[in-house]
């Protein structure tokens, strides 16, 4: 035989329902992080694939860049100079050896990673602590001790203590009073459902949001580990310096996508931990509360949190930023005003001469 399902039954039931998902929704966001930084280390040998071709071009630029300036040199009747020379020869070594130079790149920027992560850990942990206090103190509130209680049923006789005049009741109005009762049970109970429920989704697009910049980050950095090879190959031309300081910038502001994030998300924490103190002095000092990870406060941040994340790429560029491009942008302008300048003093000298 099935045993009825009593108020207490189903509440627990609820809660196990609503409390179940976000903790899988954490391990499952957890695993899937995880699985983002697996994808990243298999990708990475095929690196060595487009390495072959990146010493093909490397040689030839740099055969091409020795004998432009070696031929200028010698053309100038001038001493070589050698320093400027070794660029190329660096440069290939960079090639032949890319998987080092990227686990160097790495190793240097993980402990940013490290870091903020161990900030985001000690936060949670933090959180749920809180948690723990705020629901034992919530127990001990009388609207929790009316409507649900220990046995899960409510307490009749507290709620028409607390809502009733003691003046007794026949048997009618303890009909009424029972309908009223129920209500009001199934009102609390409702309204905390739809709370629940909305917290859970929105709980469940605030980890989407952190997973799918992760998820943007890390295919960034695959093509951009992949095709770095062919970037120092391209860098030994003439004009094309700035194409490593470009793509090793871009490299180091996707990088740091993770843990700008993490910050992020730290803040967030801070912030609902802080109100979660609050929401302790208000229960110990009213009996009641006014923020949980159901009620709208919550739910605002939440929000919050999944806007905060679209600017992450934004903030990250802030931090690193490539002036190659600038730099040859400032030489070609200065070298049209030369040009300029002398076609001009050119014609300034003919017309003297004609005069």
């Amino acid at each position: 035989m099935v045993p009825p399902v009593t108020f207490r039954s189903s509440w627990l039931l609820t809660g196990a329902l609503v409390l179940l998902p976000l903790g899988s929704q954490a391990q499952t966001a957890a695993s899937l992080h995880a699985v983002l930084a697996q994808i990243y280390d298999e990708m990475i040998p095929l690196c060595s694939q487009l390495t072959g071709v990146a010493r093909g071009l490397g040689s030839f630029a740099a055969l091409f860049y020795i004998a432009v300036r070696v031929w200028r040199h010698l053309a100038a009747a001038e001493p070589v100079d050698l320093f400027p020379l070794l660029r190329p020869f660096a440069l290939g070594f960079c090639i032949v050896a890319y998987p080092s130079v990227l686990a160097l790149i790495n190793g240097l920027l993980k402990p940013v990673t490290t870091v903020t992560e161990g900030m985001v850990t000690r936060s949670n942990q933090a959180i749920e602590t809180l948690l723990e206090r705020k629901q034992k103190a919530l127990e001990q509130t009388d609207t929790w001790q009316m409507y649900v209680g220990l046995s899960g049923e409510g307490d009749r006789d507290r709620w028409f203590e607390y809502t009733h005049e003691a003046l007794g009741e026949g048997p009618l109005e303890s009909l009424g009073h029972d309908v009223e009762f129920a209500m009001a049970k199934a009102a609390y109970r409702f309204r905390n459902s739809v709370k629940e429920w909305m917290s859970e989704i929105l709980q469940l697009l605030f980890e989407a949001a952190a997973l799918c910049i992760n998820t943007i980050r890390t295919f960034t950095l695959i093509v951009l580990a992949i095709l770095g090879p062919l970037v120092f190959g391209i860098a030994i031309f003439d004009g094309f310096q700035a194409t490593l300081t470009a793509w090793l910038a871009r490299y180091v502001q996707v990088y740091l996508w993770l843990p700008v994030a993490n910050l992020f998300g730290s803040i967030i924490g801070k912030i609902q931990e802080n109100l979660l103190k609050l929401d302790l002095q208000q229960i110990d000092s009213t009996g009641d509360t006014f923020f949980s990870p159901a009620d709208s406060a919550y739910l605002i941040f939440l929000l919050m949190g999944i806007l905060g994340y679209v600017a992450v790429p934004s903030v990250a560029s802030y931090l690193v930023q490539s002036s190659g491009s600038q730099i040859l942008q400032m030489r070609v302008t200065q070298y049209l005003s030369r040009t300029a300048s002398g076609i001009q003093a050119l014609l300034a000298s003919s017309k003297t001469d004609r005069s």
